[in-house]
């Protein structure tokens, strides 16, 4: 018989067929009583697809041995309640790095050159009363990555490609990377004209980008978040943005996402994108064959595909 999973929350399509294939799959998300679904299943579910697990569901299922999350950010995951339970938690890292990157630029050059205000500049039919104010660029200017792990290199090496002076900051220094270690952020903020954070989320790094960080960046800085958006202190970047005390910021996520607070939609100086860092066709459907090798993979005691805990 196939081993029975839980599911906790919808996954793409694709994942979803694959799962279905090689496990019998109990989907937790779609449960009237769900309480009453993981009691029946507690002798028997081995396995989680999926995020959104704590302690507390872990004690419900005492067979539980593997936690197979949907994404590179496991934050929604208690991995040291895992840890200490001894069961195993995967994501998803490497296949995204390129659809992050490529987003962050992709931001990066919205927000310098306007180019969602351009086009409703365009569709308003303002142009023929007046050219489109004059911007700025990328090029020649230094950007600041929080961050640099497999996807803050990706992003370093293609804003090197636009001709960016690139610095860094994170728990500690890389010595094999050719690029400026800075172990202050907020001195970093202060030497930098772009501040890209692509750092983990959870507890650690809660608010981690503080007024005092944004005041560095200064009014003629810029902030990009693909990331999470607990890493900034959300409400003092919307002051500093309406008070043009921060020159712009270009963000794909946010604290309570999908709510984003009213006060970003009238400002001219954001550039807003509903968390889709990886959201293309390619990335997502190897992320979902990620998750099911995973579980493929510790059912038939083969070594994790990417382990985390």
């Amino acid at each position: 018989m196939p081993e029975e999973i839980l599911q906790t929350h919808k996954l793409l399509d694709r994942c979803e067929v694959e799962l279905g294939k090689r496990f019998t799959v109990h989907k937790l998300h779609l449960a009237d009583d769900k309480e009453a679904l993981i009691r029946s299943l507690a002798p028997r579910v081995r396995a989680i697809a999926g995020g959104n697990v704590g302690p507390e569901l872990m004690d419900k299922l005492p067979r539980l041995e593997i936690i197979a999350n949907f994404g590179v950010g496991y934050d929604s995951i208690d991995t040291a309640a895992a840890r200490a339970r001894s069961i195993r938690v995967t994501n998803t890292p490497n296949v995204l790095n390129d659809a992050v990157a490529e987003i962050t630029l992709g931001l990066m050059i919205a927000l310098a050159r306007r180019i969602p205000q351009a086009d409703q500049y365009v569709r308003q039919g303002k142009w023929p009363s007046g050219n489109f104010p004059l911007l700025t660029e990328i090029n020649g200017k230094t950007v600041g990555i929080l961050g640099l792990g497999r996807i803050g290199k990706e992003i370093a090496v293609r804003c090197q490609a636009m001709k960016m002076r690139v610095v860094y900051h994170g728990r500690h220094r890389q010595p094999d990377e050719p690029f400026i270690y800075y172990d202050k952020l907020v001195d970093m903020a202060r030497d930098s004209d772009w501040l890209v954070l692509i750092a983990p989320g959870g507890k650690a790094t809660e608010k981690l980008v503080s007024r005092e960080v944004l005041e560095a960046l200064g009014p003629e800085g810029y902030l990009v978040n693909v990331a999470r958006g607990t890493l900034v202190d959300e409400a003092a970047m919307l002051d500093l943005l309406q008070s043009r005390k921060l020159g712009g910021a270009a963000l794909d996520v946010f604290e309570t996402e999908p709510q984003v607070p009213e006060g970003f939609f009238a400002l001219d100086n954001v550039v807003l994108s509903p968390h889709q860092g990886s959201a293309t066709h390619q990335t997502r459907n190897k992320m979902g064959d990620l998750v099911v090798a995973n579980l493929v993979a510790h059912f038939a005691g083969e070594p994790l595909p990417s382990a985390v805990v």
